[in-house]
């Protein structure tokens, strides 16, 4: 379109955006343009050195059968001293009308002018909701902007980055991303809670991933997916104080289930025409994961969370051990929210449920010093001392911790193993399991078509070191969480032009994965798009700051390191403001909280949206052993 200065451009052959126009506009008249990649690059160019920026002029290359790209070259004369601005615009509509209304929009420099001070204005208030001030300046300047960032733009709006063009939600992966915006963006998460209900079967089970608009997606046989649904809604309701949204209703996908021999099918599912309530979907997740096998335990099926691990079960005898602690986790959270609805009788049996499970993973899963990762179909275990490979894998410590479920003595002794085994500090890595598959004639999934040491096959993969972190926090070790913290933070693997060229990504965005074997040993893997970013952000703020959100008031329960004297975090709650203070160092007032000089006898600080800066002081209690959530 000459006249809008644009190149215009479609796929005609795409199912769901044949009819969507993609445009490239300049603010300036074109000098050239074309849309044939050779040329551009030239016959043997490169991105770093393209050819036609050799030379003055374009071809016009606008022909079917080229290897598309889009690119526009203006001309422009300025004088010594003078500035011009050039703008130029890159977007879609969903047909060839709303992208030419598009760009008439955006036709003058003060509109655009006023859209870039619109979408700065939305990110600096989002990021800015939550601010701390801690003794490392590398810890501080991830949870202040670069996390939360990395979390919203790349993985809940984007789904899309270098290493996985995609664009699909997956059930468990959004679910785990939204949490991370519970205090400065509460709704979008309720927005994906209902979003991700849609996409459930009647069954109870789920998508493994959809594809918007048309929700064409991959049901499985993995079997943690659909329990993350329960998960994420009690973790929403006891932050926010929200319980509104178990009463929204959302429809199911529904489909012909998978055929006995099929671990999985992609196609276009139906909705329903009828509705159920987010509780009703939640139980429904809830009661088709409370399988057992011949332990308890609950059925691996064609994997849980680790999808490489998808044949130790698939002949629907496997057991996973971590999915038995995430169970008994999911059971114990949502009882409460059973009992808040009057639904007492299903609350006690998810109690009964969790109880047995707790009892069955203590009598089966203890291998001497940790805790095993699974039993295959057979019955042999995976994760332990007696494997040749994988003899300690990390999730099964952590969230022996986390849960809540692993008896104390055995869950410590568990993530002591971890530091012992799977942690290296010299190599700063925190390993998923040790030794990696290779020789095995086990066949435990496509994990073992990874090379040893990579990805999930024996690296870091670093959403399971996360938790790991966590585990330490959650025991009340702040000296150790903060310190493997510090080692997980890809800032320090970047402070020097040595390790940077060795590490080779992004030193502000956190990496799904650190490779563990030579000669790649402490480089970077797959980076943005990851879980592992909300997961850090988390880590920083819940577990090792202790900023836990509890409806209508703030609770500060610190795990921070003896060698910090404390900390300050700025909370934007309304139009209300709270400085907090958190310091270890007066005698005075251990462990006391005051608000504006007033003592709060209960440690709850009351959140109001006065208008009004507010000063908060927490006093850690020195003499008081560290709480002990197991």
């Amino acid at each position: 379109d000459a006249g809008r200065r644009a190149l215009l451009a479609r796929n005609a052959y795409h199912q769901e955006f044949g009819e969507a126009v993609a445009f490239l506009a300049s603010s300036e008249g074109l000098h050239g343009l074309t849309a044939d990649r050779t040329e551009f690059l030239g016959r043997r160019g490169t991105y770093e050195e393209p050819a036609a920026l050799q030379r003055v002029g374009l071809g016009s290359g606008l022909r079917a059968g080229l290897d598309p790209c889009a690119a526009l070259q203006v001309h422009l004369n300025i004088e010594p001293g003078a500035v011009q601005e050039v703008y130029f615009l890159l977007g879609q509509g969903t047909d060839r009308e709303e992208a030419l209304a598009l760009i008439d929009r955006f036709a003058h420099g003060t509109a655009v002018e006023a859209a870039w001070r619109d979408v700065t204005a939305f990110w600096e208030e989002l990021l800015s909701t939550i601010q701390v001030s801690t003794p490392d300046p590398a810890m501080d300047l991830l949870l202040n902007r670069w996390l939360l960032y990395q979390d919203l733009s790349c993985r809940i709006w984007g789904r899309s980055a270098l290493y996985q063009s995609g664009g699909a939600f997956g059930f468990r992966d959004q679910l785990q991303d939204v949490m991370a915006v519970l205090h400065a963006a509460p709704e979008l998460a309720r927005e994906h809670i209902q979003r991700a209900a849609r996409h459930q079967f009647t069954e109870g089970d789920v998508l493994h991933w959809w594809h918007p608009p048309s929700g064409r997606g991959v049901r499985t046989r993995i079997t943690d997916d659909l329990l993350w649904l329960p998960f994420v809604t009690a973790e929403y309701v006891a932050t926010t104080g929200d319980a509104s949204i178990l009463h929204e209703q959302e429809p199911f996908v529904t489909g012909e289930p998978l055929e006995p021999d099929e671990a999985e099918r992609y196609a276009h599912w139906q909705m329903t025409a009828g509705l159920a309530t987010i509780y009703d979907h939640c139980c429904r997740a809830i009661d088709r994961g409370s399988t057992a096998g011949r332990h308890g335990l609950p059925l691996m099926g064609g994997g849980d969370w680790n999808d490489g691990m998808n044949r130790v079960g698939i002949e629907g005898r496997g057991e996973s051990v971590w999915l038995g602690w995430f169970l008994y986790s999911t059971l114990q959270r949502f009882a409460p929210l059973c009992d808040r609805l009057g639904d007492e009788e299903r609350g006690e049996r998810y109690r009964r449920r969790a109880r047995e499970l707790r009892d069955a993973l203590e009598a089966h899963a203890w291998d001497g010093e940790w805790y095993v990762r699974a039993y295959y179909d057979d019955g042999a275990p995976l994760g332990s001392a007696r494997n040749r490979e994988c003899q300690i894998d990390s999730l099964a410590q952590s969230w022996a911790v986390l849960s809540g479920a692993g008896r104390d003595g055995r869950a410590r002794q568990a993530m002591e193993a971890v530091v012992e085994r799977l942690v290296k500090p010299e190599d700063r890595l925190v390993l998923l399991f040790t030794p990696p598959f290779d020789k095995t004639p086990r066949d435990p999934g496509y994990i073992k078509g990874y090379p040893p040491g990579i990805r999930e096959n024996g690296g870091q993969y670093t959403h399971a070191a996360l938790w790991a972190v966590w585990a330490f926090a959650e025991l009340g070790n702040g000296d150790r969480a903060e310190e493997l913290f510090r080692l997980l933070n890809p800032i320090y693997r970047s402070n020097s032009p040595e390790a940077a060229r060795h590490y080779q990504v992004e030193p502000y965005v956190v990496a799904a994965d650190i490779y563990g074997a030579e000669p790649h040993t402490g480089t970077g893997g797959w980076t943005w798009y990851t879980g592992s970013g909300g997961w850090t952000y988390r880590l920083g703020l819940e577990a090792i700051l202790g900023f836990r959100r509890q409806g209508d008031s703030l609770r500060l329960q610190p795990r921070i390191p003896a060698t910090w004297d404390g900390y300050q975090v700025t909370y934007r709650w309304g139009s209300s403001v709270y400085h907090i203070q958190v310091s270890r160092r007066d005698g005075r007032l251990d462990g006391e909280v005051l608000i504006d000089g007033r003592p709060l006898p209960d440690g709850a600080i009351p959140l109001v949206d006065d208008g009004r800066e507010h000063e908060v002081r927490v006093c850690l209690d020195e003499d008081a052993p560290p709480e002990d959530t197991t």
